[in-house]
């Protein structure tokens, strides 16, 4: 049943564009809000048992080898809600009827391509709907047509494509030695094949794909161009869960599936997530545009991501799955906020800013809870990751990564207070007296998901026994 989650969504599509036009326009935004809520309400609410059914007669029509697990529910969860936010940010941006309709369709394309991704069970299916969710994400960068916007995606798609060629390269080897693409084959073949050394250089060559992909230091020089000069709506995609979905995801889940973590793979990963952090920390410091600041943020944050799973322990990949959600909402908050500041004040840079909260009480309040989460304060969502990942690393003797990781929350709080500071606080500019807060339908999305990182921490116990520590020992 679980490929209902591909289907339904390309159904849709196919069905909004039939030749009813103004039909059409009108039901696109109520179709793609039904899809992202019923793909929520489903994943929560529904056993994994449902999911993993057979399909009945459709499996003579459509063969695939999907699979429901404790981490494919987590990321079907966050894809959802996070493409959920960005349609309803599209009824706010898009006035004109026709850009809004060609918009909603890319990402409701993007949505069962991503939804593939996380559910496939084999490597060369999750190059596939990786490329279709690059693509997609080429599209919608330069959507406006502005000239910073090709530049960006222009430099995206050439770190993309060399992405590509180790990817093929690796599932070609990988093929040729093993005779099989399925994750548990490949597992099998590093085990017992006469050329194991092959296939783990293969599969490293897919991980180094995943890791450009993903953005991660030192492969990261796409990402604050790509965040800066997409759309806003594009901004709040890319850094919630398009990243994290073609990076994040498949590098957890092809190492996890492959490899013994505890190896030198685990090593290698726990490298590039400190520096990771500590790059992408020291970078936000010095940035005055806003959405360069928050691009370099979430590089820091995917790098915690990366040193907890690379420890290798049921907590550590616990942790890291938890601050890939928490950081999929937090981030995307933050960058709702700034979307709402380029379109009240006509400005990303924070020196031309200040006092804002006066103005815009809502976006201040739930920025200062994204900033907070980002940074790990209690009793938000972001804390209870962070102390997982430091707990994780202390008890498994990683002493210098911890010290690394919790030096980099200071780091964090410190930055983000800054950025506070510099937009909401102190004296409000001249030239913003008669500004008003934003209308309903970018304050919505605000709202949901401000009330997220809140509940999120609130309710920690809850959804750490019921999602997050499954997660655990699924990959081992």
């Amino acid at each position: 049943m679980s490929c209902l989650l591909i289907l339904i969504p390309l159904a849709t599509i196919i069905i909004l564009n039939l030749p009813l036009y103004r039909l059409m326009n009108k039901a696109v935004f109520w179709a793609g809000c039904a899809l992202c809520l019923a793909q929520v309400y489903s994943v929560v609410f529904l056993p994994k048992d449902f999911w993993n059914a057979p399909l009945g007669y459709l499996a003579l029509f459509f063969k695939f080898n999907l699979a429901v697990d404790s981490l494919t529910v987590l990321m079907l969860l966050t894809i959802g809600i996070i493409v959920f936010i960005s349609i309803l940010l599209a009824r706010h941006f898009f006035t004109e009827e026709d850009k809004r309709f060609n918009f909603i369709n890319l990402l409701i394309v993007i949505l069962a391509a991503m939804n593939g991704v996380v559910l496939v069970k084999d490597i060369f299916s999750m190059y596939v709907f990786i490329e279709v969710t690059a693509v997609s994400s080429f599209i919608l960068i330069a959507y406006n047509k502005r000239r910073d916007a090709f530049e960006a995606v222009f430099k995206y798609i050439i770190l993309s494509a060399f992405a590509t060629i180790l990817m093929l390269t690796s599932i070609a080897l990988i093929l040729l030695i093993s005779g099989d693409a399925s994750f548990a084959a490949i597992k099998i073949a590093l085990a017992t094949s006469p050329h194991s050394k092959l296939v783990l250089f293969a599969v490293s060559l897919f991980l180094a794909g995943v890791f450009i992909k993903g953005g991660v230091v030192p492969f990261h020089g796409w990402v604050a161009d790509a965040y800066r000069a997409a759309p806003r709506i594009v901004s709040v995609l890319l850094a919630g869960i398009v990243t994290k979905t073609v990076g994040v995801y498949s590098l957890i889940r092809v190492a996890g599936s492959v490899f013994d973590i505890n190896g030198p793979v685990g090593g290698v990963i726990m490298f590039l997530g400190a520096a990771s952090i500590i790059v992408g920390a020291l970078e936000a410091m010095e940035q005055n545009h806003f959405k360069n600041m928050l691009a370099y943020s979430s590089i820091s944050q995917v790098g915690y991501i990366l040193l907890s799973f690379g420890c290798g322990t049921p907590l550590g990949i616990a942790g890291a799955v938890f601050h890939l959600f928490n950081h999929a909402i937090f981030k995307s908050l933050l960058f709702v906020n700034s979307a709402v500041l380029e379109e009240k004040t006509g400005t990303q840079f924070m020196n031309r800013l200040g006092g804002l909260a006066q103005k815009l009480p809502i976006t201040g309040a739930t920025s200062i809870l994204g900033s907070l989460s980002t940074a790990g304060i209690p009793p938000l969502a972001g804390f209870w990751s962070k102390l997982i990942i430091i707990l994780a690393l202390w008890s498994s003797g990683h002493y210098v990564y911890a010290v690394i990781a919790v030096l980099a929350s200071i780091l964090t709080l410190a930055y983000m207070l800054i950025m506070q500071r510099r937009i909401f606080f102190g004296t409000l500019k001249e030239g913003f007296e008669n500004l008003t807060e934003a209308g309903f339908w970018i304050l919505l999305p605000t709202l949901i998901l401000a009330a997220i990182v809140v509940g999120g921490g609130l309710f920690f116990p809850y959804f750490l026994n019921n999602f997050i520590l499954p997660v655990g020992n699924i990959l081992k």
